[in-house]
């Protein structure tokens, strides 16, 4: 029965074994199933694009109304770049230098399909372009959404746009910082503060000066998009009943209301603090005074020190005072270039005293400190309620001047074109497919047909599940222990229930007994009649037809020693402290077992192998 267990367990771990590597390379082969290119377009494309996969790239189009869409696949031809000065900057860098170029993805491109890509690193950039047709926040939500990729990650900048407000006076050669947007939209970051900016302008109608909304930050941690290289979809969607959803990658990190969930909000307080109330001078702000009442005791001592010295202490034997616990390195040597003039004398540095080492301390021996049983430090008054307690003064509140209420913020000021101002101190920041729509169908449709390929490159590109654990494992040593552990453990758990330790092979299935164990006489008839059948059929095996007479008088032998084994149990005590067990004090010279040979005595040995058999000279009658 072992023997098949063992056969079954061995055949489980070689299939498991094999099922895994099919698995493997079924995943290897099935990433991702796309047309290939003409055979002019693989080889031309044979050393720049090395990834595992390639699909045929169409530029997208619209299936909708659109406000603007931009691909980049015909160049930078609607695109105005920037001529003039940032305000308020040295002359040196307040130019909008910054290079723009149109490119391929650097990793996981698709073939055919280009981007715009900030190129300057330390310089301030700035292009734009105008919309089909200006956006008019009035019953049609507004969607912006775009492609961002940080190929070489981002140490500090930003690759948000600007959607810049209709005016007759707008001129994109001389967009700049501070030229009128309604909404900025996009990624941002510096150190390690990562942002995903939604700011619009909003015009105050009692005043018509615009203020800068900010949503809420988003709860989700934002640091894997800034750092993994891969290209993310940002979208902002804004409804005409004023709430506001933000997603990457079509999922939603942010919302809330335009109304509710923007800092400094929409709406100002219909009450302020009037700025001219003061607090009264006998306003008292106190919840808790010391007592007036209450005494210092007679015998506080102000003057006890917290620490005083240990006159119980004793200077350990060995204490070497004569020897500082630091000298000068006999080993070192005054540089060449040292100039007693310039440097002053030249000192060897110190090091620890060697002979300080062994002792139990060097140097002039002061007994340590201990807490003063008289220490009460400076007596205080306890602080009891003040009775004149008034509460926490706070000025009045007045009427806002500039209060309004403006109940649909959504209605911002119309859009006309759409910029990118940025200052980066990374390069090849990557964007790509633009669009400003309504719909959002029309939006994912445009996401799908471009952002979407880009996404099935990268993940048909990525390494396996192994390459990833050896890479972790890499930056993180300590997870080869965790893999071989892991590995290990199941490795360990099949062999332990697969191949068990087995036991030898026994003559008779019972356990050695304790030397103060006794042997009772139903254990020994059951032991004696074990090895009778057992010899029985040894002999049938090896019958001869000449030996009946011979088997005839064993078989007598046996009956008799049966007889007498069983009596001899009832009557004595056992005997012996070893592995022998007597029984009995022996047979009677003139009883019928002496005619026997080799039998003075019927004793129990435990021999090699665990065997029960009579002990004495000649056990030839079993």
């Amino acid at each position: 029965m072992h023997f098949q267990w063992d056969w079954l367990c061995l055949g489980v771990l070689i299939m498991s074994s094999v099922t895994a590597g099919m698995e493997n390379e079924e995943n290897l082969d099935a990433d991702v199933e796309v047309e290939n290119f003409d055979k002019q377009s693989q080889e031309a494309d044979a050393d720049r694009d090395k990834s595992s996969i390639e699909v045929v790239y169409e530029t997208p189009k619209p299936t909708g109304e659109v406000y603007f869409t931009e691909t980049f696949d015909e160049g930078l031809s609607r695109w105005v770049l920037s001529v003039t000065l940032k305000e308020d900057t040295d002359d040196n860098v307040a130019k909008y230098d910054g290079r723009w170029e149109v490119e391929e993805l650097k990793e996981n491109a698709v073939p055919g399909d280009k981007g715009l890509v900030l190129k300057s690193v330390a310089k301030y950039h700035a292009i734009s372009a105008m919309l089909t047709k200006a956006f008019v926040f009035d019953d049609k939500p507004l969607i912006v959404q775009y492609e961002v990729n940080f190929q070489k990650g981002i140490d500090c900048g930003g690759a948000y746009i600007k959607l810049l407000s209709s005016s007759n006076g707008l001129n994109l050669e001389y967009f700049f910082d501070k030229t009128p947007y309604t909404i900025m939209f996009g990624p941002d970051k510096c150190g390690e503060d990562y942002k995903l900016h939604f700011i619009f302008r909003h015009k105050n109608p009692k005043t018509g000066e615009y203020d800068e909304k900010h949503a809420e930050r988003p709860d989700v941690d934002l640091k894997k998009f800034y750092l993994d290289k891969k290209t993310h979809l940002y979208t902002l969607v804004l409804k005409p009943d004023n709430t506001f959803e933000i997603l990457i990658d079509q999922t939603v990190v942010s919302k809330g209301s335009l109304l509710e969930n923007m800092i400094p909000p929409v709406n100002p307080p219909k009450e302020i603090e009037d700025p001219t109330d003061k607090k009264p001078d006998d306003w008292d702000e106190r919840p808790k005074i010391p007592d007036p009442n209450a005494v210092k005791p007679d015998d506080w001592d102000e003057d006890e020190p917290a620490k005083i010295e240990d006159l119980d202490a004793v200077k350990p034997e060995g204490w070497l005072d004569d020897e500082p616990q630091y000298v000068p390195d006999p080993n070192a040597k005054k540089p060449k270039d040292w100039d007693e003039e310039m440097d002053g004398e030249w000192e060897a540095p110190q090091i620890p005293n060697a002979k300080c080492e062994t002792a139990p301390g060097c140097g002039e021996w002061v007994r340590p400190m201990k807490n003063n049983p008289k220490y009460k430090g400076k007596w205080r008054a306890p602080m009891i309620d003040n009775p004149n307690f008034q509460g926490i003064w706070s000025p009045r509140k007045i009427p806002n001047p500039d209060y309004f209420e403006d109940l649909h913020p959504f209605k911002m000021t119309t859009v006309s074109a759409v910029g990118l101002e940025l200052w980066s101190m990374t390069s090849d920041i990557y964007f790509d497919n633009f669009i400003v729509c309504s719909e959002k169908e029309v939006a994912d449709r445009w996401a799908a047909d471009s952002w979407g390929l880009k996404k099935l490159v990268a993940s048909a590109n990525e390494p396996g599940m192994f390459s990833q654990l050896v890479t972790a494992a890499e930056e993180h040593p300590w997870l080869w222990v965790l893999y071989i552990l892991t590995l290990a453990l199941p490795v360990g758990l099949t062999v332990l229930f697969c191949w068990p330790g087995k036991k030898s092979d026994e003559c008779i299935d019972f356990k050695k007994p304790d030397v103060s164990k006794q042997i009772i006489k139903g254990e020994l008839k059951e032991e004696a009649e074990e090895f009778e059948d057992d010899e029985l059929e040894e002999e049938k095996e090896n019958e001869d037809p000449d030996e009946d007479e011979r088997r005839e008088m064993e078989e007598t032998k046996r009956e008799f020693i049966k007889a007498n084994t069983m009596k001899m149990g009832r009557e004595a005590p056992v005997s012996g402290t070893g592995k022998r067990k007597q029984f009995g004090p022996g047979l009677a010279s003139g009883s019928p077992l002496s005619v026997l040979p080799s039998a003075p005595l019927l004793m129990v040995e435990f021999q090699a192998g665990g065997c029960l058999v009579p002990s004495g000279a000649d056990a030839s009658f079993l």
